[in-house]
């Protein structure tokens, strides 16, 4: 079963949440958050980490990454692991794989014309604001 990772960054003053338009498939011109696969033999965390280095350049000094939820797609043979996390510092991120920027929270993060995981951005945003103090 092949595993993905999600991963919710949010600015250091946690008013806004690092988002990205998706360049490819899946969910080509769809708003997601960063993350990726992780590779055979990697824990977790470190894939965690590791892709959000790649596609951002936020670095593990930057932030402090905790594991929140997973899904499971047993028809689809993967799963998603969500991480949170709030950045220590300024930071000015880049990549090529996506179109990144800053969201505010003003959005319907449900609507799947808008946003990538049939609304499951939604469901993880939900969760976020409920445990927010323990998570940031």
């Amino acid at each position: 079963m092949q595993g993905y990772n999600l991963v919710a960054v949010f600015n250091k003053e946690q008013d806004k949440m690092l988002m990205c338009k998706r360049l490819k498939n899946p969910y080509l011109g769809l708003y997601n958050m960063v993350g990726g696969k992780i590779e055979k033999g990697e824990s977790s965390e470190n894939a965690a980490y590791r892709e959000l280095f790649e596609e951002t350049g936020i670095t593990k000094e930057q932030i402090k990454l905790t594991h929140l939820m997973d899904f499971t797609y047993y028809l689809d043979d993967c799963y998603v692991e969500v991480f949170v996390g709030g950045l220590n510092c300024e930071v000015t991120v880049s990549g090529d794989e996506n179109i990144l920027f800053w969201s505010d929270f003003e959005h319907n993060f449900f609507d799947m014309n808008e946003y990538a995981g049939e609304g499951n951005i939604g469901h993880i945003m939900e969760h976020i604001k409920m445990f927010k103090e323990k998570l940031l």
